[in-house]
């Protein structure tokens, strides 16, 4: 995780000789233990250099050296078999919109990750290039301010077919969402890629507090949707969280670590009795069945009727039948399932 798994060097081509020798020791490490490494991500916010941006920094120079690190971290990733790469932009974004041509950063984002996509290719890495949304912290306002953003930014440069998402349920609530809603967005256009499993207290701190997760009703949408789409591979769930200040003792980061995966683990098999039951299914197919049963259903998804055609046909037309949304009784479906 990120390039600064080796100490920074005077010079690009120093820190790279640098991470070569202790990308050595990590792929002898992995060779022991049989660890296999998920994503690799490049540090493009923690140096000073990057406070103004990577991608969008307004220095040229700086992109350089941005563009230098990525090109660097994705080929250790490939040597070391890692399964996915990551990019977040925590500095793609500004303080003050008065000293900031976002349109001139936007393109230049673009550029950027075109070029990280060109030289994927090039170097033969075949797993998924991974963004993350966030809306803010450490920039006040950042570009990849939540999952329908970054999926509109990629369609407007042509990126689509490039990079999935990484989603942070921590992120969501940020961006004033949920995790649920994020994983849902992401899902729906078939780029729900990995998962950073962790919960936020954002309704009331306002800031990133990655704690470990504990939510099981959010791993058991979660799983719902992973289950539903065929499963994540090859992203997975990475526990991007911390243990409390307070808590100061070795156990304690174990048991963080064993509570989040316990929580996920009781959420898939939570979504695999819901989907086995199928009544959940069942009644939102039913919500729906309108678009599949009557011939009006079918023109509008077909896309073969028109605002004319549609005026004149409920002109003369009562007001449609009122269907209640029973949200009462999915979620007593939902946490009737949490409870078996």
């Amino acid at each position: 995780h990120r390039s600064d798994v080796r100490p920074e060097g005077a010079t690009q081509a120093e820190s790279d000789a640098n991470f070569d020798i202790i990308a050595e020791r990590l792929g002898e490490v992995q060779a022991a233990s049989g660890l296999k490494l998920l994503w690799g991500t490049a540090n493009l916010f923690t140096p000073r250099r990057y406070m103004n941006g990577a991608a969008t920094n307004p220095d040229p120079a700086v992109f350089a050296r941005a563009a230098a690190s990525v090109k660097k971290c994705l080929e250790v990733t490939h040597r070391l078999g890692g399964e996915n790469y990551v990019l977040w932009g925590g500095r793609e974004g500004y303080q003050s919109i008065l000293n900031t041509n976002v349109r001139l950063e936007l393109d230049n984002l673009a550029r950027f990750l075109s070029m990280v996509a060109e030289h994927k290719h090039k170097v033969g890495f075949r797993g998924p290039l991974l963004l993350e949304p966030k809306p803010r912290e450490p920039m006040a306002h950042q570009y990849d301010y939540d999952a329908a953003t970054v999926l509109g930014f990629l369609r407007q440069y042509g990126l689509q077919d490039e990079f999935a998402l990484n989603l942070e349920a921590n992120h969501g609530t940020l961006a004033g969402h949920t995790g649920e809603h994020e994983t849902a967005m992401a899902a729906a256009f078939g780029k729900l890629g990995s998962i950073d499993a962790n919960r936020n207290e954002a309704a009331m701190l306002g800031w990133d507090t990655d704690m470990f997760p504990n939510d099981v009703g959010l791993a058991t949408y979660i799983m719902d949707v992973v289950l539903k789409q065929g499963g994540l591979a090859p992203g997975g769930l990475n526990f991007d969280a911390k243990v409390r200040r307070e808590s100061t003792d070795v156990e304690d980061l174990f048991i963080g670590h064993i509570n989040g995966m316990d929580t996920y683990a009781r959420g898939l098999r939570n979504a695999a009795r819901m989907q086995a039951e199928g009544t959940m299914g069942a009644l939102v197919d039913e919500r729906y069945a309108g678009y599949e049963r009557t011939a009006l259903g079918r023109q509008i998804v077909g896309g073969r009727t028109s605002l004319e055609e549609l005026a004149a046909l409920v002109a003369d037309e009562p007001e449609p039948q009122q269907r209640s949304a029973k949200v009462e009784l999915y979620e007593s479906i939902f946490l009737a399932t949490m409870q078996e």
